[in-house]
């Protein structure tokens, strides 16, 4: 059909188009001109199209990469492949983004996966597992090797392992405190005369006079039940059990809560504890054929049992020390003689687990085990919580707590005015 007034106007490469007799506005005039620009430039590829980064192929061959780049066009006809760039990428030769239409960002990324790609040819996505870091002991150092694990379970990829060799000392060691050895053997010396409650009616006395695998028992019980108890407390309940015959699991088992609980009643926390006595009883007899757990992981998974109660039963039942027993008395006495200090600081440590921790970094492993009869002793007669008697110590000289507490005024001395102004 043909309009009056109408004109055919046909633009020639090299030819500039005469927008002078147009009617068109200046921005018609510039969008017009780019497409005229881009259709020379490229008169058989579709306007709009480029290259994603997903569209990368990487094919390996020998040492070197080949990166193809494909621009697939929004048609899907097999025959026809408009704008099809191949751009062959060398290791020794830099990626040309000059004349790509992509922004910064994906240069970048592309820039990066051409880089790893290069250095390890493996499977992208492919990162280390925390269960694959394999340790191998070899006399006081540790190596540690890493592998690359893909994230696919193709047999037939040859993921890249990257060996990882870290130095890590056996046994962590810090300087030990100044003196300690004078400040040892003088507290060593101050209990010689066995006086102290734990000397007489510990955990450590607990069945004496049984066969091997019920005193193991009998110093389990004794032990739960020492927690935030005196020994003279605990030791009157363990000979109570014992009187009726309740110094073995199965006889635990078969007797009721209320009555274990008022057999003990005089320990802290009689009833949670006559629970907790029962429960370790049955799972005794159900998993240790009736004896009690031989492993640190075993104790403490029976409910009442701590860290400080687990290495004593390892070392005075089975006599097999892992680890220092920490209780009230070695936790304070530690922190007075500055023994101990939380990791990294130079501050006094605020649990009995951190005072073990701190301890065993430095003490020698001979003195693990005697060590809380030690101290326990010590803080019952010379170093007390409240007002200890520095002036009968025989450490004060080089004690440097010693004097420091004072002691509480008499509270009869209070009230008449007698006290320190």
């Amino acid at each position: 059909m043909h309009f009056p007034g109408a004109r055919e106007v046909k633009r020639e490469p090299g030819v500039s188009f005469d927008y002078s007799k147009s009617e068109m506005n200046s921005v018609k005039r510039k969008r017009l001109n780019r497409v005229l620009e881009v259709k020379e430039e490229l008169p058989k590829k579709q306007v709009g199209i480029v290259p994603d980064i997903e569209d990368f192929r990487y094919v390996k061959t020998g040492a070197k990469m080949s990166v193809t780049a494909k621009r697939v066009p929004a048609s899907s006809n097999k025959n026809s492949s408009p704008g099809v760039k191949e751009v062959k990428c060398e290791p020794s030769v830099s990626f040309d983004y000059s004349k790509s239409e992509m922004n910064s960002v994906e240069r970048k990324r592309l820039n990066r996966v051409l880089e790893v790609n290069d250095e390890h040819p493996k499977q992208v996505g492919a990162v280390p597992d925390i269960d694959d870091f394999r340790y191998v002991k070899t006399e006081a150092k540790t190596a540690v090797s890493t592998k690359r694990v893909p994230a696919s379970s193709n047999k037939n990829s040859s993921p890249v392992r990257l060996e990882k060799k870290i130095r890590v000392s056996s046994v962590v060691k810090v300087e030990a405190p100044e003196n300690w050895e004078a400040v040892l053997e003088g507290i060593k010396n101050i209990r010689l005369s066995g006086q102290a409650p734990v000397d007489t009616k510990g955990c450590e006395k607990a069945g004496s006079l049984l066969p091997p695998k019920e005193r193991r028992f009998a110093v389990l019980i004794s032990t739960m039940m020492s927690s935030q108890t005196k020994d003279e407390v605990t030791h009157a309940a363990v000979e109570c059990l014992g009187e009726n015959g309740l110094l073995d699991p199965d006889a635990i088992v078969r007797t009721d809560e209320a009555t274990l609980a008022n057999l003990i009643k005089p320990v802290g926390f009689y009833q949670r504890k006559a629970q907790f006595i029962k429960e370790a009883s049955r799972i005794c007899l159900e998993r240790f054929g009736g004896d009690i757990p031989d492993t640190l992981t075993d104790l403490l998974a029976l409910k009442g049992v701590g860290p400080k109660m687990a290495h004593l039963v390892m070392s005075i039942a089975w006599k097999n020390t892992q680890g220092i027993c920490v209780d009230t008395h070695v936790h304070r006495i530690s922190n007075r003689l500055g023994w101990v200090f939380r990791e990294g600081t130079k501050q006094k440590t605020t649990t009995p687990e951190q005072t073990r921790m701190s301890l065993e970094k430095w003490l020698p492993k001979d003195e693990w085990e005697p060590i809380n009869p030690l101290l326990v002793g010590f803080g019952q007669t010379i170093c007390t919580p409240l007002r200890p008697k520095c002036g009968s110590c025989g450490i004060n000289t080089i004690c440097p707590s010693a004097f420091k507490e004072a002691s509480s005024p008499n509270p009869k001395q209070k009230k008449r005015g007698l006290g320190p102004t």
